[in-house]
């Protein structure tokens, strides 16, 4: 049974106990039941609230302004939450790790990017986001007089899930609009304001004062790969290959190209040493590539090829010098199976284009050989082909297609970098198939501590503006759990949800103004501010959106009231309730639509 099944068994049981309980009496008078939710209500605290609404002048000045901000982010949250959802209808995409119902939740453990590591820092932020959220109605309302009934906290068995201030609902309806707006107001802002301070303290001192470990950090193995029958593992960091020093990811890359032996020591941050028997792994492949018959990337049962034309192939530059001379070629796997096909860049012609113009059939796939004499082996020899051209030029262009070779003359276009191109959609590969004879897929930790540090700029070039750089680094922060879908990570291990133990050994603590507090603090203390911020943010959104019985529902029934108010109609409440209930509605479609759509329509 998975973790998913244990805790809806988990939840269930305890449902039935709070049932059974309530059913007997047994509950104390300061605990209620929502169906599996446990409110526990109390009276303390209103004193303390009193003291803090003093200056009231103040606090609605800070009303006023969480209340604009909320309005922004209500109307862009239902333009962004239905935009999405028709983008998801028109055009259904592939259902993802990140849309999976389980992902959904916020829960580690349950949700597969959040590992349960990280599960107290989660909590932290989480209780951290509710105080300040419900302290904000709070406090608003002692601001503006509404009297409070009670104030608590929610929770679905151990784990809280809210908490809430309740007030007097008549005393509520006597204050005026602004006054009810600026209450319901008040928890977004507080939960904004928190993450505002969480990172800017991430992103300022704290980053700061980490770096990255040199070495080739391992974030994942391939299965049937060398890496993995040499005991290579996640979290593994490669310092030398042979004799020579591996000081990043990139220097990694670099050993293997210069190594044609098959066999390969690599040096561990620890000081063991792995000897590797690279083979040919099969990673990646085209549908319609000539050999997809005989391939599988499955983890199960992978793919390794043993011989091209009979001759053996146990790396990168053994294929390529297998193919070098061939056009066609015979392809033998580990297992013993054979196909034949055309050997090069795997296409796809685009209509109205170059190729398509010069004769290859449109929307067909082809595989191009050679392009003005030289032999185009795989998609990196056609990019680097195309660069010693210009748009323009008319080029001989040899191309197989449903088998057989054909020779086209090509009037090669401009791209949109101003380079030639001759109309294709490129596959990956040779042929459509990728390879890896080393069989490890590295963790981009300096990316990371970038992301980590507010630069989400630094992947498009850069932003000058520091709010606007700011507001960029939050929203590349929020990407982070889910790197693997939202960055193009490969695999769900290469996210980063915090400093953990499979990670934490990329990164170091190095001179800056925390330095002193060592890795251990330091970690600590940026998985705090990280989830805090995430947390705080993500329920300040959530609760911005226009539908009840979230904040944003009720300040939507306040701006329709304050509306229609000036209309001439005397269906005023009619009218509002049509308004707040169709906004709710369309809400709740979008949002099922956009976790459930991709598993669904496609």
């Amino acid at each position: 049974m998975n973790t998913l099944a244990w805790v809806l068994v988990g939840l269930a049981l305890y449902w039935l106990a709070v049932l059974a309980l309530d059913s007997k009496g047994l509950l104390p008078s300061y605990v209620g039941t929502q169906g599996p939710i446990l409110t526990i209500h109390t009276q303390r605290g209103k004193q303390l609230l009193d003291r803090l609404a003093a200056p009231k002048r103040l606090w609605r000045a800070w009303g006023n302004f969480g209340l604009g901000i909320a309005l922004v982010v209500m109307v862009g949250t239902f333009l962004l939450l239905v935009l999405q959802a028709i983008a998801v209808v028109r055009n259904p995409p592939p259902a993802t790790a990140a849309t999976q119902p389980r992902n959904v939740l916020v829960i580690p453990g349950v949700n597969q990017f959040l590992p349960l590591s990280v599960a107290p820092e989660i909590l932290f932020g989480l209780l951290v986001g509710l105080v300040v959220h419900e302290g904000g109605h709070g406090l608003m309302c002692r601001v503006e007089d509404i009297e409070i009934k009670s104030m608590g906290l929610a929770a679905l068995a151990f784990l809280p899930v809210g908490a809430f201030v309740e007030p007097d609902e008549d005393n509520r309806r006597d204050a005026d609009r602004g006054s009810q707006s600026r209450m319901f107001a008040a928890g977004v802002t507080n939960n904004f304001a928190v993450t505002l301070v969480a990172f800017l303290l991430l992103f300022g001192p704290v980053v700061g004062s980490i770096g990255v470990a040199s070495g080739a950090a391992v974030g994942g193995v391939m299965p049937g790969s060398a890496a993995e029958s040499a005991d290579i593992a996640p979290g593994d960091r490669i310092v030398a290959v042979g004799d020579a020093p591996i000081e990043t990811n990139d220097d990694l890359d670099a050993a293997l190209a210069r190594i044609d032996d098959r066999t390969v020591e690599v040096t561990l941050a620890g000081g063991d040493t792995r000897t590797l028997e690279r083979s040919l792994l099969v990673t990646d492949f085209h549908p319609d590539s000539p050999f997809a018959s005989v391939l599988s990337v499955e983890s199960e049962d992978p793919t390794t090829i043993a011989s091209i034309n009979g001759t053996e192939v146990r790396t990168e530059d053994d294929l390529r010098r297998a193919l070098a001379d061939r056009t066609v070629a015979r392809l033998t796997t580990a297992a013993g199976e054979s196909a034949t096909g055309a050997v090069g860049a795997l296409s796809i012609v685009q209509a109205d284009g170059p190729s398509d113009d010069a004769g290859m059939p449109a929307d067909e796939t082809v595989v191009i050989t050679e392009i003005d004499g030289a032999r185009i082996v795989n998609a990196s020899d056609l990019s680097t082909t195309l660069d010693r051209y210009e748009p323009g030029q008319r080029v001989p262009v040899e191309a197989y297609v449903n088998g057989s070779a054909e020779r086209y003359e090509v009037t090669l276009g401009e791209g949109g970098d101003g380079g030639a191109i001759v109309g294709i959609g490129l596959a990956r590969g040779t042929s459509g198939v990728t390879t890896n004879s080393f069989g490890v897929q590295l963790y981009d930790a300096e990316q990371y501590l970038s992301l980590l540090g507010g630069e989400f700029g630094s992947l498009g070039g850069g932003i000058s503006d520091p709010i606007v750089s700011f507001l960029s680094g939050v929203f590349g922060v929020l990407l982070l759990p889910f790197a693997s879908v939202s960055l193009g990570a490969i695999g769900v291990t290469n996210n980063f949800a915090g400093f953990v133990a499979w990670n934490s050994g990329f990164f170091v603590a190095e001179g800056g103004a925390l330095s002193a507090l060592g890795s251990t603090g330091l970690f600590l203390l940026a998985n705090v501010l990280f989830w805090t911020g995430w947390i705080n943010l993500n329920l300040g959104f959530f609760n911005c959106i226009p539908a009840f019985p979230l904040d944003g529902g009720h300040i939507l029934r306040m701006s329709a009231e304050a509306v229609v108010s000036r209309l001439p109609t005397d269906q005023g409440r009619q009218l509002t309730t049509m308004v707040t209930t169709t906004v709710g509605l369309v809400m709740l479609v979008s949002l099922l639509v956009m976790v459930f759509g991709p598993q669904l329509l496609v």
